[in-house]
């Protein structure tokens, strides 16, 4: 990627964020799908993705510089904890609390992380570095998006109005993705 054109470093990096989320990065999927759940308003929900992604962007920058290093084994069962919070959250919170995109903010610190492991992998070409962050970012973002579009289309559209969206929607869907998150936090860290 050194001497590639920016356009393919940039449709390389997009298309590398992008697979991470999706089909990649079932973890990221259940966190986008956690928040979705306890907010039925869109604009409220691309908040806490955009909160998300500025902040797994600083991450994911300063670790590629190796500014901040943390280890994997420590990482990612942070990462499994932060969904079974949201999916906790959710099955204890009536509404959405103003404290919700803070958390996000914190949680996307940690998960910047993450991706920076997954990205040492490929590495960025040095004299493109912030257009293949920029890029991958993008790519997640979209990843993001399209997670988030696909919430609303298949259980917030269609239900949000019925009295009982949260009993059938919500409460089953957040057990679900808390004990994916639950069981994910023991494997990683005692597997």
């Amino acid at each position: 990627m050194e001497k590639a054109p920016t356009d393919k470093v940039i449709w390389f990096y997009v298309m590398l964020g992008f697979e991470h989320i999706i089909p990649e990065g079932l973890d990221h999927i259940l966190f986008v799908a956690g928040l979705c759940l306890l907010s039925t308003k869109l604009k409220v929900i691309v908040w806490q993705a955009t909160a998300f992604t500025v902040a797994h962007s600083i991450t994911l920058a300063l670790s590629m510089k190796n500014i901040i290093v943390a280890p994997i084994a420590i990482v990612e069962p942070i990462i499994a904890l932060s969904i079974l919070f949201v999916a906790i959250e959710n099955l204890l919170l009536d509404t959405l609390k103003p404290w919700r995109i803070v958390l996000v903010f914190i949680f996307g610190l940690i998960h910047g992380l993450g991706f920076a492991s997954a990205l040492n992998e490929t590495g960025l070409p040095r004299n493109k570095f912030f257009t293949a962050i920029l890029s991958f970012n993008a790519g997640v973002e979209l990843g993001q998006i399209a997670v988030i579009i696909l919430v609303f289309g298949l259980f917030i559209i269609p239900f949000r109005q019925k009295n009982w969206y949260k009993k059938i929607i919500v409460y089953p869907l957040s057990v679900m993705i808390g004990l994916i998150a639950l069981y994910w936090t023991v494997e990683r860290i005692f597997l």
